[in-house]
């Protein structure tokens, strides 16, 4: 049963939504930190931080699933080499979310998302 498993819909179909989440953690690992809505902050660090333990797994299938949700080579090569070294001895919490205030357009209320 599904009782209470929250999800952000973050007013996207499915479809859209996992393709946006899909590029927030790719533009993450990327670029190592991202501004963006709280609500999809929140929702991020949920992909990101299962990208990062895919990466300590290190086995061929933590390898393809996280090419199935990321499908950047380059990406996915920064999160096995790089990311899960740095990570190595750490168990989660490998991303922190900052808010910075308010967007002056539409007055959302913004954060950074950072690798620890």
């Amino acid at each position: 049963m599904r009782h209470r498993r929250a999800v952000a819909h973050l007013n996207r179909e499915i479809g859209h939504r996992g393709l946006m989440l899909s590029n927030l953690v790719r533009s993450l690992i990327l670029h190592d930190r991202i501004e963006t809505t709280l609500p999809r902050a929140r929702e991020l660090r949920r992909w990101a931080e299962r990208m990062i333990t895919f990466g300590k797994g290190a086995t061929l299938n933590d390898r393809r699933q996280a090419l199935k949700f990321i499908t950047d080579k380059d990406a996915v090569k920064k999160v096995f080499d790089v990311l899960a070294e740095k990570y190595k001895d750490r168990n989660g919490g490998y991303t922190r979310i900052v808010k910075v205030g308010f967007r002056r357009g539409d007055a959302a209320e913004m954060a950074i998302v950072e690798f620890v």
